[in-house]
C-alpha cells in the first residue's frame, strides 16, 4: 500500500507540473509531496488520539515546508501541493481526490463557526495561487478557482470562482483538465459588455425615434 500510494502520488505530480522529471526528485525534494507523506503520518497518531505526536508531525512539518496541515484534515488520493509555500489547511477540511492547490492558499475557518468549520473541496477541484476558502461550505467536483479569490460561499460543480468575493462562472459540469490560473472568464466584464451593448441599442433607438 505505502508504495502503491508513492507511486501514485509521484505520477500525479509528474502529471500536472511540467518542471517534474525524475521519480525520485519529486519524492525526495519537492514540498508539497512531503508535506502530504507527513499529514498521513500525523493523521494516523490523531486518529488513534496521540494528539501530541500528531501536533508535533505537523509542526515540524511546517519547519520543513512551510505547509501547515491540520492533524485531523483529510486529505483524497494524489493532491499535488504545487510549490506549497504559505498553504494553510484547517482541522475540519475535507479534499477529494485529484486536488490541485497552489501556494499561499487557505482553506480555513471565518472564525464564528463551531464544529464542521472548513470546506469540504470536491474532486479535481484546482486552487490558484494565493486563494482562500473560507466557510463549512462544499466546492463542488471540476471546478476551478483563480489565483486571488476569497471564496465564501458553495460553489456548485463544474464552475469557476473568481474574485473578491469571489464570483461563479458556470462550466456545465465538464472535467477540467486545464490549470492555467490566468486565463479565466471575468463576471464582471462580461457583465460590463452586456450593459455596453443594451447602452448601443437604446442609443440607436432614440436616434431612430427622434428622426
Amino acid at each position: 500500500m505505502f508504495f502503491k500510494k508513492a507511486r501514485e502520488d509521484v505520477a500525479a505530480v509528474k502529471e500536472r507540473d511540467p518542471a517534474a522529471r525524475s521519480f525520485w526528485e519529486v519524492y525526495l525534494l519537492y514540498p508539497g509531496l512531503r508535506a502530504v507523506r507527513m499529514h498521513r503520518r500525523a493523521n494516523w497518531f490523531y486518529r488513534h488520539k496521540m494528539f501530541f505526536l500528531a501536533r508535533w508531525v505537523s509542526q515540524r512539518c511546517v519547519r520543513k515546508t512551510g505547509i501547515e496541515i491540520h492533524p485531523a484534515a483529510t486529505l483524497g488520493r494524489r493532491l499535488v501541493i504545487d510549490h506549497g509555500t504559505g498553504v494553510v489547511i484547517g482541522e475540519t477540511t475535507v479534499v477529494g481526490d485529484d486536488v490541485t492547490i497552489y501556494q499561499g492558499v487557505t482553506l480555513g475557518g471565518t472564525g464564528k463557526d463551531t464544529g464542521k468549520r472548513h470546506p469540504t473541496i470536491g474532486n479535481n477541484v484546482m486552487i490558484g495561487a494565493g486563494a482562500k476558502v473560507l466557510g463549512p461550505f462544499t466546492v463542488g467536483d471540476n471546478c476551478r478557482i483563480a489565483a486571488g479569490a476569497v471564496v465564501l460561499d458553495a460553489i456548485p460543480e463544474g464552475c469557476t470562482a473568481v474574485g473578491v468575493p469571489a464570483r461563479v462562472v458556470r462550466r456545465g459540469g465538464a472535467k477540467i483538465n486545464d490549470l492555467d490560473q490566468v486565463h479565466i472568464p471575468d463576471p464582471v466584464s462580461q457583465k460590463l459588455c452586456e450593459m455596453e451593448m443594451k447602452i448601443l441599442r437604446l442609443e440607436k433607438a432614440l436616434k431612430e425615434n427622434k428622426e
